[in-house]
């Protein structure tokens, strides 16, 4: 098992978080929602796996690269 990086794409505030730790998740599923410039723009999972670590927290400003959730591909 490798882990997997789901990063944010942009600068701004997690506005929702979508999966929890141990949740088993898809390829392409969205794990979180980004609010930025009243836009929202989906996290997705770039594989499929087991969330073992949700790095932020709804509300939390976060910068384009950073860890959203590691993902145990």
């Amino acid at each position: 098992m490798s882990d997997i990086q789901v990063e944010a794409s942009l600068t701004g505030t997690i506005w929702k978080i979508l999966v929890t730790e141990g949740e088993t998740v898809s390829e392409n599923q969205t794990v979180a929602i980004i609010e930025a410039m009243k836009m929202e723009i989906p996290v997705v999972a770039s594989d499929s796996g087991v969330v073992r670590t949700v790095h932020v927290k709804e509300g939390d400003a976060i910068a384009e690269g950073d860890s959203v959730v590691t993902i145990d591909g």
